[in-house]
Order: C-alpha cells, then sequence, then structure tokens
C-alpha cells in the first residue's frame, strides 16, 4: 500500500539539502518504490513530502542512503516523519514551472 511521508527538519539548511541530494543521487539512482519528491523551506525549515510504494521501501532508503549521507555531512537535529497510508494520488503535471 503506498504511504505519505511527511517530513519537517528544522536544522537542514538549503545547501545541506542540495549536498545530500547530491551525494544521496535518488533522482539518477531512483530508490525502489520511489514515487514523488517535493522539498521546500519556510521560515521553520525544512519541509518534505513523499509518497512511496511501502513504508519498508521509505525505511530501507532512510537506512542504507539517506542518514549515512547525513551522518557525514554532520547534519544536526532529528526530523519530525509522518506516515500515513495514501488514500488517492492524482498528480496530472508535477513538473516545477
Amino acid at each position: 500500500m503506498a504511504i505519505v511521508m511527511n517530513m519537517h527538519w528544522p536544522e537542514v539548511s538549503k545547501s545541506q539539502y542540495e549536498e545530500t541530494r547530491r551525494q544521496v543521487m535518488w533522482e539518477t539512482n531512483v530508490p525502489k518504490g520511489a514515487k514523488f519528491h517535493v522539498a521546500w523551506f519556510a521560515k521553520d525549515g525544512m519541509h518534505v513530502l513523499d509518497i512511496w510504494e511501502s513504508q519498508a521501501d521509505f525505511e530501507k532508503f532512510v537506512n542504507d542512503r539517506l542518514m549515512p549521507a547525513v551522518k557525514r555531512l554532520g547534519i544536526q537535529g532529528q526530523p519530525k516523519v509522518e506516515i500515513e497510508a495514501a488514500h488517492a494520488i492524482f498528480a496530472p503535471d508535477v513538473s516545477a514551472k
């Protein structure tokens, strides 16, 4: 069952996110089960919304690829992560304009 992952990580800067993105290469070496990813920065820090095929796929990505890069980069704090079952998914044009 597809899941929605909502993350808030106040301590992550734009430059840290971009370096993590470069090291983890989730856009060029797409992890199993990844369906959608959007990140943004607000006054209260970084936010991410993902859709994954399953919670197990998300957890494998976090443990095997994301967290090793986070540790190498010395990113501080812990994210607040919420995971819920997806009820409906509709994305007719998800490309950023």
